[in-house]
């Protein structure tokens, strides 16, 4: 296997383009943005590409792409997946809270697991977990969430290779409890990692030092975990792609609701389809 995410853009372009597959895409608040990013992924012969949503709004803006009219895009995308009327969905714009929740409801899943997968400024393509504010608390969730991840990123043949997170120097033990605390868990799990057989190394709180050597960051939570990611694609030059929800059947990809451009998350969609089942 390949390290690091050497061509990984690259794979999923191709594996996009062989599939092909039906991919909707969630709409609320349509904007001239959105539907010609849809239109551009269809265009490029990515996805037939499903615009889900209401269809007087779309129409408006105006677009050939195939249209699903409601006003509930977020339980429609979750119904689609389910009955296997299309083959990945994308959220786009649709509200996070609903729709993730339709979606565990009607696919029969307890916990949802996602992984972000990021492009820094200079197109340095990496994955980051976790990025829900609700998502790894306990150390067990972190494991089960990087074991998860790992499935996933070796579909690309590619290596994960964990750069672990902290919250201040080895330096600063005793300065605060917190701190501490996540220090040690860092630690902890680099060990039971690694003994698992993911490569994984503590880089206490050098995020910079952690994105030159891994391709995989996890956060020490899922606040610190979004933060990161708010600061890469809203202030930082990079790019948000989408978080693929680590399932063995279905292939859904979540997306931020801020900055409109989809091209990317439906390739991402599309190239995950003809594995699919390849998820643990």
């Amino acid at each position: 296997m390949q390290k690091k995410t050497d061509g990984l853009l690259d794979i999923i372009r191709t594996r996009a383009l062989d599939n092909c597959p039906r991919v909707a895409l969630g709409v609320r608040n349509p904007t001239p943005k959105l539907i010609q990013s849809a239109e551009k992924a269809q265009v490029e012969g990515y996805a037939r590409v499903v615009l889900v949503g209401d269809q007087r709004e779309i129409s408006a803006i105006g677009t050939n792409l195939e249209m699903i009219d409601t006003p509930q895009p977020e339980e429609v995308l979750g119904s689609l997946l389910a009955s296997g009327d299309v083959d990945a969905a994308v959220r786009g714009t649709a509200k996070a809270s609903g729709t993730l929740s339709h979606l565990k409801e009607v696919l029969g899943i307890e916990k949802l697991y996602r992984v972000a997968f990021l492009l820094t400024h200079d197109n340095n393509p990496f994955f980051l977990a976790p990025v829900g504010i609700d998502e790894g608390h306990s150390l067990s969730d972190k494991i089960e969430l990087v074991q998860r991840s790992a499935a996933y990123i070796r579909r690309f043949g590619i290596e994960p290779e964990v750069g672990i997170l902290s919250g201040g120097r080895m330096g600063d033990l005793g300065r605060d409890e917190r701190v501490d605390r996540t220090l040690a868990d860092a630690d902890f799990l680099a060990n039971r990692l690694n003994d698992a057989g993911i490569d994984a190394k503590h880089y206490t709180i050098l995020i910079e030092d952690a994105i030159r050597e891994s391709n995989f960051i996890l956060a020490p939570d899922g606040i610190s975990g979004n933060l990161i990611f708010r600061s890469l694609v809203f202030l930082g030059g990079g790019n948000g792609i989408g978080a693929p929800v680590l399932m063995d059947r279905h292939v859904f990809i979540d997306t931020s609701r801020v900055g409109g451009h989809y091209t990317l998350a439906i390739m991402l969609a599309a190239s995950l389809v003809s594995n699919k089942r390849e998820v643990v």
